[in-house]
């Protein structure tokens, strides 16, 4: 049966190499996506804002505006998916491309069916089609999760979380009081077999400034010193 997670997306691929803007073109088209190509940041930023495609492959390096600042910018009003390209080597700019809000990031060279299939797991779980449990709603005080309909909300005001920091919030949130090692969070949230552990410390971060009362003292997802993270509901039992 096709669910509305499987179905193919409007993907804009933001890169000035052209030849590179093809490739990955040609094999996004071939799973089905609608594809869309601009070269320069100021472009990307008005079409993203002016029609939101599904998903967005933003290259760093652009002319005009490069792409943190235009992920900067739409984080401010947008969770839209976004994919990162950096350069090889560039631990730095990977970490600051997580911290402005990137869903996930391929290093060039690289792989373009690897990237095609990045694109279809971040698709498939900005629709909610990877969370574990799949339904029902989560509330732990005034934070309230409604995995069905793929929103959070915090004391009654819904939080922009991107997909990423979703799934990751919703996993805590069913395994309260248990701690997991960065790798147990990336197998299970991301479904890397490896890979590097400091996006999830992003995203830790990124996901105690938008849920916690103060985040420079984390009282939800607490810090295990030398083993990971464990969510601590504040209140009652986080549950469905």
């Amino acid at each position: 049966m096709v669910t509305p997670a499987d179905v193919a997306g409007r993907i804009l691929v933001v890169d000035d190499d052209p030849t590179v803007a093809e490739v990955v073109a040609r094999y996004l088209q071939r799973d089905g996506h609608q594809v869309e190509c601009v070269a320069d940041g100021v472009e990307a930023l008005r079409r993203a804002q002016s029609d939101p495609p599904d998903l967005i492959v933003l290259d760093l390096m652009l002319p005009g505006m490069g792409g943190l600042e235009v992920c900067r910018r739409l984080r401010e009003t947008s969770p839209v998916p976004i994919v990162m390209l950096t350069a090889l080597g560039e631990e730095t700019d990977r970490l600051v491309g997580l911290e402005t809000g990137a869903d996930d990031y391929v290093t060039k060279p690289f792989s373009p069916r690897e990237l095609a299939l990045r694109v279809k797991s971040v698709l498939r779980r900005a629709r909610g089609a990877l969370v574990p449990g799949g339904t029902g709603v989560l509330r732990d005080g005034d934070l309230v999760v409604d995995v069905s309909a793929h929103e959070a909300s915090r004391g009654g005001e819904e939080l922009a979380l991107t997909a990423r920091e979703f799934d990751l919030l919703v996993f805590l949130m069913r395994n309260p009081r248990q701690a997991f090692a960065r790798d147990q969070l990336l197998q299970q949230v991301w479904g890397w077999s490896f890979g590097d552990s400091s996006t999830v410390t992003v995203h830790v971060r990124r996901l105690r400034e938008k849920i916690e009362p103060d985040p420079t003292v984390p009282a939800r997802i607490v810090t295990v010193w030398g083993v990971g993270y464990r969510y601590e509901p504040t209140e009652t039992e986080a549950g469905s």
